[in-house]
């Protein structure tokens, strides 16, 4: 995750108040890989069939999940062991009553945030009160679009917009710091700045952009990922939008940590500057290093987009036994730039920071699940010569 607004120098207006002060200079310390964010993929379930589901949720969904008694003993171990963070997503975490024993569960703790993702269409305000009576300190919306048709397309059921506004202002309604999901493709990216205005207006605190990931049904929409240079100029765009909504809302992206390392060397202006930049985006971590998922069936995944790579199970192991730096399903994430092998991300001098991008579409377009994902956006050398970076970060 970069976060974008916080490399920018501006003050967060969601991640602050979760995970405590962190900045330029002052990397954050919420987590660690021992006690990693936990993504907690609860169903299979959806209301939507949207087309670049990375768990291939949809209504019908028959696969094996935990029962309820399973469920609140995952939330026991998760609130015994430490986890900081909880963010309850899909499937539709709403569509269950497992959501809600897990989310009382682990309220009851007193010691683990909430944060709810999702489609938000079955949001009203009974629901939303409900939510903030669990303490959730903050709920990501998806919306794909400004065009209600082209999002009710996407997402695979007419009215989802409509519905996914109401349940937007639901929440807003309730007092919770509320914010827009979007995933960026080569049909949308071009409004997503425009989006940001939106969610300003609407009163959302949050825009997180996520890069399409060939992963669930979304391996059969990587038709849809946008070009590299339409990748950096949205990102230019969005520099732009943070500065002009400072304080107002935040931005992050998502599935593009080498944007990072190109917003630090948009940023810097002295070497030292950016070394610092990029110690704050190493803080935040990747897939297996200071975030993993729990997937319905107990499984647990370096994070919710790797549904074919299981680093434990929660029905046969605890999450201590998981989340063991000794854990050798574990262990190739935690040091990830030892296995990087492309020629561009294996002799790339900030892959301890970047972590090569997505896996899945190195996988799904190289055909190397250790190779290189051809969405980066930066000329590697380039970036290191122009700071006098010799070798590995």
């Amino acid at each position: 995750m970069v976060p974008l607004s916080v490399m920018a120098g501006l003050e967060p207006t969601v991640s602050g108040r979760i995970k405590g002060p962190y900045g330029r200079g002052r990397p954050s310390r919420f987590t660690s890989e021992y006690r990693p964010v936990v993504f907690w993929n609860i169903t299979y379930k959806c209301n939507l069939r949207c087309e670049h589901c990375y768990i291939s949720a949809s209504p019908d969904a028959a696969r094996p999940e935990l029962d309820l008694e399973g469920v609140t003993r995952v939330a026991r171990q998760i609130a015994a062991h430490g986890i900081p963070l909880v963010v309850f997503t899909g499937g539709e975490p709403l569509v269950t009553g497992k959501f809600w024993a897990a989310a009382e569960a682990l309220a009851a703790s007193g010691g683990v945030r909430l944060s709810l993702s999702t489609n938000g269409t079955l949001i009203d305000g009974e629901t939303a009160g409900r939510l903030r009576g669990l303490g959730f300190s903050y709920v990501g919306v998806s919306l794909d679009s400004l065009d209600p048709r082209a999002h009710d397309r996407f997402r695979g059921v007419p009215g989802a917009w409509e519905a996914a506004v109401r349940g937007m202002r639901a929440s807003i309604e309730a007092g919770i710091p509320t914010g827009l999901r979007v995933t960026a493709t080569s049909w949308n990216i071009r409004e997503i700045p425009s989006m940001v205005d939106f969610a300003a207006k609407l009163g959302l605190t949050r825009v997180s952009v996520y890069l399409l990931d060939t992963i669930g049904r979304g391996r059969e929409a990587a038709g849809q990922l946008p070009r590299p240079e339409d990748v950096k100029q949205l990102v230019d765009d969005l520099l732009e939008k943070a500065r002009e909504y400072r304080g107002v809302v935040e931005i992050l992206l998502v599935r593009m940590n080498y944007a990072g390392i190109y917003i630090a060397d948009k940023l810097a202006r002295s070497r030292e500057e950016f070394i610092d930049l990029l110690r704050l985006l190493h803080a935040q971590g990747d897939c297996g290093r200071k975030t993993v998922s729990i997937y319905p069936d107990g499984t647990v995944r370096p994070c919710q987009f790797m549904d074919y790579y299981v680093i434990g199970d929660l029905r046969r192991q605890s999450l201590g036994e998981i989340l063991a730096p000794s854990n050798p399903r574990l262990r190739p994430f935690l040091s990830i730039h030892e296995r990087l092998r492309g020629p561009r991300c294996g002799s790339c001098p900030f892959r301890r920071i970047c972590g090569g991008g997505s896996r899945n579409r190195a996988l799904a377009l190289t055909g190397d699940f250790w190779g290189d994902d051809p969405t980066c956006i930066i000329d590697p050398g380039e970036v290191a010569s122009r700071w006098g970076i010799e070798g590995l970060l």
